[in-house]
């Protein structure tokens, strides 16, 4: 990883142990906190037992997982577009996403794809890439959104159901591992709430803090736990999959 000495948290940050969104408007839009938090919490459960040896943090921006990662594997190269809208500090490798990558059969260990699979316009080739790329028994991470709007335009192209990401991760040949929503309708509803609220002058972000916040604990009581996971099957707000190459 290029200038990983100069590394510094920015989507995502740890507190108290726990990786979480960032509170820096800059870096997390008030209106996304709680998709953010969510997707962190899947990451930093997940890393530590999927992630090891060499890692290719694919789409990387400003590689917001680094930390989450860096001390699980032995080694990790950064790739994305040259001129990502997320800056290029830590790019070992400038390649278009949507080319054939340009690393060896099974260079890699572990792939990370964060929030990336949606901006790309063929994404049957990419993953037939990763998997090319994946050393037998290696794992590939991702997430995607699924009832979240538009973003990063024009080059936001798709939501992906599980049964559109099972049937890519078999048609590349890969095993899935897991594949598990992000969120069901408690979320989807305060995430839509707080990005529309977000924009009204005075009162608008202090409001979309306060309708996330009061979701994310509702979430994690047990009556809001079971409403979150029964609706997610149908409302999800993304999703979160670990797929392998098989040996």
């Amino acid at each position: 990883m290029r200038n990983r000495e100069s590394w510094r948290p920015s989507k995502y940050v740890r507190r108290n142990g726990r990786l979480l969104a960032s509170r820096d408007p800059k870096e997390v839009g008030v209106g996304s906190r709680l998709v953010a938090d969510l997707v962190a919490a899947a990451y930093d459960e997940a890393l530590p037992r999927h992630a090891r040896g060499r890692l290719l943090d694919l789409g990387c921006g400003k590689a917001p997982l680094y930390e989450a990662y860096r001390d699980r594997v032995t080694e990790v190269t950064c790739a994305d577009w040259g001129k990502s809208l997320h800056g290029g500090e830590y790019l070992d490798v400038e390649c278009d996403l949507t080319e054939p990558l340009p690393f060896r059969d099974g260079e890699f260990d572990t792939i990370l794809l964060s929030d990336v699979l949606e901006h790309i316009p063929e994404p049957g080739r990419l993953w037939g890439e990763m998997a090319r790329i994946l050393a037998p028994g290696g794992r590939l991470l991702l997430n995607v959104p699924f009832l979240y709007w538009l973003h990063e335009q024009p080059h936001d192209y798709y939501r992906y159901t599980e049964f559109a990401l099972r049937r890519f991760a078999e048609r590349a040949g890969m095993r899935l591992l897991e594949l598990r929503p992000i969120g069901g309708a408690p979320e989807v509803m305060a995430d839509l709430f707080a990005k529309n609220v977000a924009r009204v002058p005075a009162v608008g972000r202090a409001l979309a803090s306060l309708v996330q916040a009061t979701v994310l604990a509702f979430t994690r009581s047990g009556l809001g736990r079971r409403a979150s996971e029964s609706s997610g099957s149908a409302f999800p707000l993304g999703y979160f999959l670990v797929a392998e190459r098989p040996t």
